[in-house]
């Protein structure tokens, strides 16, 4: 049997478009000479819908939907495996299951749901779906095949040292008698989750002795970026099909010669990884919310210049504003600095200057403010000021404000609420102060973009003579393995210091930053997430809350 997986970039509640798209890449598919095209899981309403599930309304289009595109495949010879919605069955305490349907000669021929629910991270599909009690197999083509659902393959006892469900779908379809094991997913990107994928489909593969093939979801929807990477691997556990990381593709398998397309993808270090996920979830965030262009306040510093350079690659250079907003501390490099990138980069730089703006509000605060030292009052003020009027130019331009803040930042606190936080997206709040060095280099890979005395300068957000980013926090070589391992994987401080030969108490201050400054996140633009716990929707914690440090 000829197997086409169809990597697809769904927008969540847009069925008219996915269905559009599912049709697309079916004829195509017919056209390679496929018998069966398998799409990914809740492809008809692309992943995440969250409280959507609660409206009946979107559960009957989703079906309706279904029933469309079997209609109008009436007359082709190929088969077709798509994800969807279904109402879960009364008594069940649910509205609905994450279910795959086949769908094959203008009808739905069989359905299978989902058995294993996650609910961690940014997972809470037990919220919403009821688990299935069965699964079963179907034949096709003379195969019998295992059909599940992106989670329903991450429970292999030989895989997993701790697992979280008791029951392994795979193993139980495997002994009813399968012999072909397809995964439809929308398992979401971060660092190492692809080389971590395969490794777990390569074990299923070994220990049943049989093909897997599994189509992931592409693209970004709010905070999450689907890398794809759709993947089919032969008995042995070998990659024998791959498609490509951060874009749309359809890649053919045969099941019997156990060959496939292999296709190759530019981000093949993790460094590319992370740099075109956040490209696509730019891109994808920017375009799916109706919007064109972006904003972007161009300090001279190297967070700025990251995220110019994302916003580029994902929009294109004629829709990146670039807006440089001069205070009475800034340096005439940073500003010279700000003016080479946007040469480089090609976008189009205004500035703004703000020190009579900033007059003004001293002014008017003096009355209220006489016999007080100027203090982090004045420095907020002055990244309020450009908040401001970032938020005037998106609305009189129709674009989208990225925020620049990295993780580092955000952890600690060291933002401005109403500020620097000011925007629609946070394109590098996953990313490490250090980390985004990284990345600045990996940009620079083929020639200078950013200037290297951006790179070279030590941070600063210049909001008082001199200022440095080390008169408030460790350097960041020190700092960010602390907030990886607290923010990350949790960790106590005393394991913090003892691991990294830290001093304790040192340790103990970043940590209560990051504590005092949840109210900030909260209230921050969404973050793309590219590391295995990002500030959002994963990682919930009370703001009113006394922590033990």
């Amino acid at each position: 049997m000829k197997i086409a997986l169809a990597q697809m970039n769904p927008t969540v509640g847009d069925f008219d478009g996915n269905a559009r798209k599912i049709l697309d890449f079916t004829a195509r598919a017919q056209q390679g000479g496929a018998d069966l095209v398998i799409f990914s899981e809740l492809s008809v309403s692309g992943y995440w819908p969250a409280d959507l599930l609660e409206k009946p309304a979107f559960v009957a289009r989703a079906g309706q939907v279904v029933e469309e595109i079997a209609a109008k495949t009436a007359n082709s010879s190929i088969a077709i495996i798509l994800g969807y919605v279904t109402p879960a069955p009364h008594g069940s305490g649910k509205h609905v299951r994450n279910s795959a349907a086949l769908l094959r000669n203008g009808h739905i021929e069989f359905v299978q749901s989902k058995m294993l629910l996650p609910f961690y991270d940014v997972f809470d599909e037990q919220r919403y779906f009821a688990p299935t009690e069965k699964q079963r197999l179907f034949c096709l083509n003379g195969e019998n095949v295992a059909l599940t659902i992106c989670e329903d393959a991450w429970n292999d006892k030989s895989f997993w040292e701790n697992r979280l469900y008791t029951v392994d779908p795979i193993e139980e379809l495997m002994r009813a008698g399968g012999n072909l094991i397809l995964n439809i997913s929308a398992s979401p990107y971060w660092r190492d989750k692809r080389e971590t994928r395969q490794r777990m489909l390569a074990a299923i593969a070994r220990r049943h002795h049989a093909p897997v093939l599994m189509v992931n979801q592409v693209g970004g929807n709010d905070s999450l970026i689907f890398d794809g990477s759709s993947i089919s691997l032969n008995r042995d556990g070998e990659v024998i099909a791959q498609a490509k990381s951060f874009e749309e593709d359809l890649i053919f398998i045969d099941t019997q010669a156990l060959t496939g397309d292999l296709h190759t993808s530019k981000s093949a270090s993790e460094h590319e990884a992370i740099f075109y996920a956040l490209v696509t979830g730019t891109r994808d965030y920017v375009r799916k919310c109706g919007f064109s262009k972006a904003i972007i306040g161009l300090s001279g510093g190297i967070d700025s210049a990251l995220v110019a350079a994302i916003a580029v690659e994902a929009l294109g250079k004629e829709n990146v504003l670039a807006i440089g907003m001069p205070s009475p501390y800034s340096s005439q490099g940073s500003i010279d600095d700000a003016r080479h990138l946007a040469e480089n980069l090609g976008i189009r730089f205004e500035l703004i200057g703000i020190s009579d703006l900033f007059a003004e509000y001293n002014k008017s605060l003096g009355p209220l403010f006489a016999g007080l030292q100027p203090d982090i009052t004045e420095e907020n003020i002055q990244s309020r000021i450009r908040g401001n009027l970032l938020m005037a130019l998106s609305n009189k331009f129709n674009a989208l404000v990225l925020t620049t803040g990295n993780k580092s930042e955000m952890s600690t606190g060291y933002c401005t609420l109403y500020g620097d936080m000011v925007g629609a997206l946070a394109v590098i709040g996953d990313v490490l102060k250090t980390e985004v060095y990284e990345l600045c280099r990996y940009v620079n890979r083929d020639g200078e973009i950013i200037p290297e005395s951006i790179i070279e300068k030590p941070p600063s957000a210049e909001l008082r003579p001199d200022q440095k980013d080390t008169d408030s926090l460790p350097p960041y070589e020190i700092l960010d393995p602390i907030l990886e391992a607290y923010v990350e994987r949790y960790e106590t401080p005393e394991a913090i210091a003892a691991s990294h030969n830290l001093d304790l108490e040192m340790v103990r201050k970043v940590v209560k930053l990051v504590e005092r400054s949840e109210y900030k996140r909260q209230q921050a633009a969404p973050v793309l997430k590219v590391t295995a716990k990002a500030f959002g929707m994963g990682r919930r914690f009370p703001i009113a809350v006394k922590v033990q440090v």
